[in-house]
């Protein structure tokens, strides 16, 4: 590592900036590698293009990154084949089946119960709880704005307090990745200071308990209660059309096909963590547990599919790449974003910053900064994966200047991301959610933004109080 100078914040800065301009993550975080690797050489900028690529390429030289891009893409092939052969609906049939709900109340929490408990991935979840419950809001009379807001406030905020799923795999790879020597230890000790997501969850607990109603929400209920599910304007993000025909059974559809698998992974997970780390979890490796374990969902999944001859070994390949190409922007994503954490580290960037913080920025406001500098990011293009890749090398680079607490300082880098996206009307989980609902988009995104700023908040008073206390 280089004495870290002013121009090293230059990268991340520049990354972040077209970032948010251009919302092309992937080709901002290309123009930050190569400012990154100009600064690092002693060259013109035409020769820094090499070493930039170079870059990107030795990411695969450490095996921890290379099996979260790996598991990235297995987990889209698993989600494909529980959807597209009939898991999904197999589940919601039974659910329906045992007719738990009776009234508006017990819809809304059937909705935030699927949340809560499929926290395998954000998208999958929200299409699932969406799917589930909006045939019984319409039925009581419901608004689909509160739908959409409900499986969008536990879709995210749940997945990113849990370990043991995609979310988990990412954050861990990142810590791992900027040199965070007990990475799980890390992100375990940052759950209960995850402000925004248990802030989140809670508001929206607060709001089906007492029929809370905020603002647009509160007029999109009234309409609601007249029977009008719609506004005249508005455009539903689903054909109703298809809403009939996705809730219509199959041959063979079979809740067993979600469940199974789904108990596979969660089960996996802390054995590997065990195996790899010859009998204790907090020592096994957070990479290859959640890549065997997502294996073994898979294996399972294919094994119930092709036992039942649902499908042949050619249709769940190709289902399997289908979903693995779904999800290849993603890994494209962190491809880049771990590329540019290893040139931040090498020119110092953390350093500088946390030596600048030190000098000029209060201990106690670094926390909501930190928060709000990430919230802001992931609002602007609307991923909060893609600030966790840019903002987590970061902090634990100051982390390590300033020697304070790694957790809380994650914490405020996973809040901030998820608010941002939570309230973001370009985030791919508020459009699903709008989806899942068959809502218009724009009338989830305004019903949605007075609670998700509610829980902003309050997060940003426990941060600074965190700050006063910790720092």
């Amino acid at each position: 590592m280089q004495d870290p100078v002013w121009t090293s914040v230059i990268p991340p800065l520049l990354a972040i900036g077209l970032a948010i301009v251009t919302r092309q993550v992937i080709l901002s975080l290309s123009v930050g590698l190569w400012m990154g690797a100009w600064l690092l050489g002693t060259g013109n900028p035409l020769a820094a293009v090499a070493p930039a690529i170079d870059s990107v390429i030795n990411v695969f030289t450490d095996p921890g990154d290379t099996r979260v891009l790996v598991f990235t893409l297995v987990i889209g092939g698993l989600i494909a084949t529980i959807e597209k052969l009939g898991g999904v609906r197999g589940f919601i049939a039974l659910l329906q089946e045992k007719n738990w709900v009776t009234g508006p109340e017990r819809a809304q929490w059937l909705a935030f119960a699927t949340g809560v408990v499929v926290f395998i991935e954000s998208n999958i979840t929200l299409l699932i709880a969406g799917a589930i419950s909006r045939p019984l809001f319409d039925r009581y009379r419901v608004s689909r704005e509160k739908l959409a807001y409900i499986i969008d406030a536990t879709s995210a905020p749940i997945c990113v307090l849990i370990p043991l799923n995609a979310w988990g795999a990412v954050i861990v790879s990142l810590l791992a990745s900027s040199g965070v020597e007990s990475p799980i230890d890390v992100f375990i000790g940052a759950i209960f200071l995850n402000f925004y997501a248990i802030f989140a969850v809670l508001v929206c607990a607060v709001v089906i308990l007492f029929g809370v109603d905020i603002g647009p929400m509160r007029s999109a209920q009234k309409r609601t209660a007249t029977g009008e599910l719609l506004w005249p304007n508005a455009t539903p993000m689903v054909d109703p059309s298809l809403i009939e025909a996705e809730q219509t059974r199959q041959s063979g559809d079979s809740a067993t096909l979600m469940i199974i698998p789904v108990l596979a992974l969660v089960l996996s997970m802390p054995l590997g963590l065990f195996i790899t780390g010859g009998g204790d979890l907090t020592a096994g490796s957070g990479s290859t547990s959640v890549l065997w374990a997502v294996l073994v969902a898979l294996a399972v999944a294919w094994t119930i599919v092709l036992a039942s001859r649902r499908a042949t070994l050619e249709t769940l390949m190709q289902l399997f790449l289908k979903g693995a190409g779904g999800l290849l922007p993603v890994a494209m994503i962190l491809l880049f974003s771990l590329a540019l954490g290893d040139v931040a580290n090498a020119l110092g960037t953390g350093v500088y910053v946390a030596q600048l913080a030190q000098e000029t920025i209060p201990s106690s406001v670094l926390l909501p900064l930190l928060f709000l500098l990430s919230a802001f990011i992931a609002f602007s293009i609307g991923s909060s994966w893609g600030t966790f890749a840019i903002m987590i090398p970061l902090a634990m680079q100051i982390v390590g200047a300033l020697e304070v607490n790694s957790s809380v300082f994650l914490a405020a880098v996973l809040s901030g991301a998820v608010f941002g996206d939570h309230a973001s009307p370009i985030s791919d989980t508020t459009v699903v959610a709008s989806m899942a609902a068959a809502t218009d988009h724009i009338d989830h995104v305004r019903t949605q933004l007075p609670y998700a700023l509610l829980s902003a908040g309050l997060a940003a008073v426990a941060f600074f109080v965190s700050g006063l206390i910790l720092l």
